[in-house]
C-alpha cells in the first residue's frame, strides 16, 4: 500500500478525496476509542507514504484532525474522571490520546519537511503555512501535557521538534501573526503563542499537581498565553530560557547567560497579574468567569490550589524549600492508600506488618530527608498507583512505628526511575475507632477505623485525624475510641481531602465516666 504505482499515482486509499471523506464518514460514531485508533492508523499511514502532493496531504490531515476532535476529548475526560481505573484501562486511554497527538504532530512536521524540501506544488500551501506550524506546535504541547500527566520525562524529540517548528515560524516572518488555526472560539492563536504554551507548561512545575490539577494548569496556561513574554535577550520578566539548538527542556534563569543566537528567554509577562486577578475572583466568589475555560467544573478549593501553585512558579523567584534536606541512603517500606494502612495498623498486633496476606508493601530508596518528609526513588517496575496526593504508610528500617504521609511531588529521570517527595503527616500513626455519639450503643453499626496523627493536642487543643471519605461533617461531633478510652471530638476544619481519605482537625476532650 505504501508504494508508487506507475510512478505518478499514490497507492493509498486517501489519495482520492471522495474515498478519504468516506473513510471519515465510516468512523464509529459511538465508540471514541475505536474511532481514535482508526484515525491514528490513517495518520500513521499518511506519515509513511511518500508521493502525496503537499496540498492533498494537508487536506487529508485536516480531515482526520477535525474528525478526532470529539473522540480525543471524550477519552481525555474519561482518563481524568477515573482516578482508580485498572492499569490496562488507564494505559489504553493514555496511549490512545498520546498516540493521536504524536501522529498528528508528525503529520504536520511532514508537511513542513516537504515544503522546505521544495516539493511539487509547495507554493499551494504557502498561505496556510502559519496554520500548519501553529497546529504542529499545539500537537507537541499536548504530547508534553500527556507525558506530564504520567509524571514522565518528555522525550528529547519533543523539544527538538518544538524548536524546529518555531524556527520555521521566525524564518518565515509569521511567528507573531495571529490567525485562525482552528475554527471555533479558541481557534485564534499564533506560532509564538503556541510555542509559549509549551514553554510555560514546562516551567509550571506540574510534577507537584494531581492529574486533575495538571489539566487545570494546562488550560490556565492556554488562557493566558497571549500575555506571555518571549524575547531574544534576557530582559526583566523573562525568568526562563530555552535553547533552540538543544533537545532539552527550558531552564530557570539563575544568573545572566551569555547571549547566544539560539537562546529564547520567556516568562509570564502580563499573564502573572492576570492570573493573580483570576485567583482573587475565584477566592472571593467561588466562581470561574465565563470567558475562562479550565476544561470542566471543579471545586473552588481545587481551582484555588492550582492557581496559587501557578502564581508561585510564574513569579520572579521560585518558592523556597520549606526545610533543609539532608542526604541519606536508606530504605522505607511503603503501603498504599487508607485501607492498606488500616490493615497494617491492626490494633491487635500493635504496629506489626502482616506479610502473610500478600499485602502490597513496597521497598523504596530514601535519598534525602528533612524535618517534613523524604525524597525517595521508586523502581520503574513498581507503584503504578503513585501520583500526587496519594496517601501512604511508611516504616523506616530503624523504627518500629508506622508513619503516614502524602506524596507531594512525582518526577521521572533519564533512567526511567520516579522520584517522589513525601510529606510526613505523623511520625507515629495511632489506630483509633470513630462513631457518632448517638450511635455508640447501637448494635447495628460498627465503629469506623481511623488514624490519629498526634499523641497529644496541639497549642490550639486540636488533633488531626485521617478517616474514610464521608465521615467528617462540620456540624457533627464524633466519638473517638483509643486504647479503650473514649473522647469527644468537636469538628474544627477539613485540612485536605483525597481520593480515599479525609484529613480533618478536631477539638478533643475526654468524656466523663
Amino acid at each position: 500500500m505504501l508504494k508508487w504505482l506507475g510512478g505518478s499515482k499514490v497507492d493509498h486509499p486517501m489519495a482520492d478525496i471522495r474515498q478519504a471523506r468516506e473513510i471519515i464518514a465510516d468512523l464509529p460514531a459511538n465508540d471514541a476509542s475505536k474511532a481514535l485508533d482508526e484515525i491514528i492508523y490513517w495518520l500513521e499511514s499518511l506519515n509513511r507514504t511518500e508521493g502525496f502532493e503537499l496540498d492533498r496531504r494537508f487536506e487529508n490531515i485536516d480531515l482526520l484532525d477535525a474528525a478526532a476532535k470529539n473522540h480525543q476529548r471524550k477519552l481525555a475526560q474519561d482518563y481524568l474522571a477515573m482516578p482508580r481505573q485498572q492499569k490496562f484501562r488507564e494505559n489504553k486511554l493514555w496511549s490512545g490520546v498520546f498516540g493521536f497527538w504524536k501522529q498528528l504532530g508528525g503529520a504536520y512536521l511532514t508537511c513542513i519537511s516537504q515544503y522546505e524540501g521544495g516539493a511539487s506544488r509547495a507554493h499551494s500551501i504557502r498561505k496556510i503555512l502559519p496554520v500548519i506550524v501553529a497546529r504542529g506546535l499545539r500537537a507537541l504541547t499536548l504530547q508534553l501535557k500527556w507525558t506530564l500527566l504520567r509524571y514522565g520525562l518528555a522525550a528529547p524529540r519533543i523539544w527538538s521538534e518544538l524548536a524546529r517548528l518555531y524556527q520555521a515560524a521566525e524564518a518565515g516572518g509569521f511567528a507573531d501573526h495571529v490567525i485562525a488555526i482552528y475554527p471555533g472560539t479558541h481557534g485564534q492563536s499564533s506560532a509564538r503563542q503556541e510555542f509559549l504554551k509549551a514553554m510555560m507548561l514546562s516551567a509550571s512545575s506540574t510534577d507537584g499537581l494531581t492529574p486533575v490539577g495538571q489539566e487545570i494548569a494546562e488550560r490556565a496556561v492556554a488562557h493566558f498565553s497571549g500575555s506571555f513574554q518571549l524575547e531574544k535577550n534576557a530582559v526583566a520578566g523573562c525568568h526562563y530560557y530555552f535553547d533552540l539548538a538543544a533537545a532539552r527542556p527550558p531552564s530557570r534563569l539563575i544568573k545572566s547567560a551569555e547571549p547566544e543566537a539560539t537562546l529564547r528567554y520567556f516568562g509570564a509577562g502580563a499573564g502573572l497579574a492576570q492570573l493573580k486577578q483570576l485567583l482573587a475572583v475565584v477566592t472571593e466568589t467561588g466562581g470561574i468567569p465565563q470567558d475562562v475555560n479550565l476544561g470542566g467544573a471543579y471545586g473552588k478549593e481545587v481551582v484555588i490550589g492550582v492557581l496559587s501553585h501557578l502564581v508561585q512558579y510564574w513569579a520572579d523567584h521560585p518558592p523556597a524549600r520549606g526545610a533543609q534536606r539532608r542526604k541519606i541512603a536508606t530504605r522505607i517500606t511503603v503501603v498504599p492508600g487508607l485501607s492498606e494502612i488500616f490493615q497494617t495498623l491492626d490494633p491487635a498486633n500493635g504496629n506489626a506488618l502482616d506479610f502473610s496476606q500478600d499485602r502490597p508493601a513496597e521497598s523504596w530508596i530514601v535519598e534525602n530527608v528533612s524535618d517534613g518528609g523524604y525524597g525517595a526513588i521508586i523502581p520503574a517496575a513498581q507503584s503504578d498507583w503513585v501520583k500526587v496526593g496519594a496517601l501512604i504508610g511508611a516504616q523506616t528500617e530503624t523504627s518500629i512505628y508506622w508513619e503516614v504521609g502524602l506524596i507531594r511531588r512525582v518526577a521521572s529521570d533519564e533512567y526511567q526511575q520516579r522520584r517522589v517527595g513525601i510529606q510526613i503527616l505523623s511520625k507515629a500513626a495511632i489506630p483509633i475507632r470513630l462513631v457518632h455519639p448517638a450511635t455508640v450503643s447501637s448494635p447495628d453499626r460498627e465503629p469506623e477505623p481511623a488514624i490519629l496523627l498526634s499523641t497529644a493536642p496541639d497549642s490550639a487543643g486540636e488533633v488531626g485525624v485521617l478517616m474514610r471519605v464521608g465521615i467528617y461533617n462540620p456540624r457533627d461531633s464524633l466519638e473517638m475510641i483509643v486504647h479503650n478510652k473514649s473522647y469527644l471530638l468537636m469538628p474544627s476544619k477539613m485540612v485536605e481531602g483525597g481520593e480515599d481519605f479525609d484529613w480533618a482537625k478536631f477539638k478533643v476532650m475526654q468524656r466523663a465516666g
